[in-house]
């Protein structure tokens, strides 16, 4: 299950602004932080330079320092804004209430037909960094090893024993994200028909019909707002 093409999680304005600069423009935090998320998600971690940044924004390079102590301390903003949507939202949407395992799925699923709540392109970019940096390496792999710690735990919470659970949930999370490499453009209602299928190839479950309609809902909301 996935959504069309991501775009990254705009960060809200703080309401903070820096001095007024080069034609009286005045740039926010959100707005060197936002402009550093796209760019990370088009031409990689490298390109993520401050005198660059100021030239898009049409800012001086001198402004950037309003905001951030230097270079690594925006990319550390990065990966936080990383942190706490992608890997949060997975978190939260497994521990979301349900009467089925099938019905937690369908709440996980939410996240792969919002991009507000989870952007793969930015998942992808992070990755791809993270074969450059062993610190963001072991970020990496402790926010994939809480997405799956979470998936286990919903599995246990609907009575998979220990082993069990933590095998669907491998299954769930990894065939989710290997999915989303071959970068599919199926209509929404192609992706949902295939959905009843899915979930019980991931649980062994049936879905009930009126998880189904609030995941359509859900999805086609989403879908009509984008």
């Amino acid at each position: 299950m996935t959504g069309d093409k991501a775009a990254i999680i705009p960060i809200k304005d703080d309401g903070s602004k820096g001095p007024a600069q080069k034609g009286n423009t005045k740039v926010t935090r959100a707005d060197w932080l936002n402009l550093a998320l796209d760019i990370l998600i088009s031409d990689g971690v490298d390109h993520i330079k401050i005198l660059s940044l100021s030239e898009r924004l049409g800012v001086s390079r001198s402004s950037f320092y309003w905001y951030f102590k230097s270079r690594e301390d925006l990319l550390s903003a990065v990966l936080k804004v990383w942190r706490e949507t992608n890997t949060q939202a997975l978190v939260s949407a497994c521990e979301m209430p349900a009467e089925t395992i099938t019905g937690a799925i369908c709440n996980l699923f939410r996240c792969f037909v919002d991009t507000s709540l989870f952007d793969p392109q930015l998942d992808f970019a992070v990755r791809d960094w993270s074969r450059r940096s062993g610190a963001v390496r072991r970020i990496l792999d402790q926010a994939d090893g809480a997405r799956l710690a979470a998936v286990a735990q919903m599995f246990r919470r609907h009575g998979y024993d220990e082993d069990e659970a933590e095998i669907r949930a491998r299954i769930l999370y990894f065939t989710q994200l290997g999915y989303y490499t071959f970068e599919p453009h199926e209509p929404i209602e192609e992706r949902l028909k295939y959905v009843p299928a899915y979930l019980f190839g991931f649980t062994g479950q049936k879905v009930r019909p009126e998880e189904m309609a609030a995941l359509r809902d859900y999805a086609q909301a989403k879908a009509n707002h984008c």
